[in-house]
C-alpha cells in the first residue's frame, strides 16, 4: 500500500495550487484575504483600532456594494 504514495503525494501539491488559484479567481478567498491584509495594515495598538468585520458582515457588505451599482439602459 505504501508503494502508491509517492505518485499521490505528486500530484497534492498541483492541485493544492490549483485549488488555491481556482478560490483566488472565484472570490471565494476573499475574506482570508481581507483578514490577512486587515492583520497587516491595522497593527494591534495602532490608531485606528478596527476590529475586523465578522465572516458574515463582510460578505453582505461585498453583496450590498456589488449589487448597488447595478446600471441597466433599460
Amino acid at each position: 500500500m505504501m508503494r502508491h504514495t509517492k505518485p499521490v503525494m505528486i500530484l497534492v501539491k498541483p492541485l493544492k495550487s490549483f485549488w488555491q488559484f481556482l478560490r483566488q479567481v472565484t472570490g471565494d478567498d476573499a475574506y482570508e484575504r481581507y483578514r490577512a491584509h486587515h492583520a497587516n495594515a491595522h497593527e494591534p495598538g495602532s490608531l485606528c483600532g478596527e476590529a475586523p468585520l465578522g465572516r458574515q458582515q463582510f460578505f453582505k457588505l461585498r453583496q450590498d456594494d456589488k449589487w448597488s451599482k447595478v446600471s441597466r439602459c433599460c
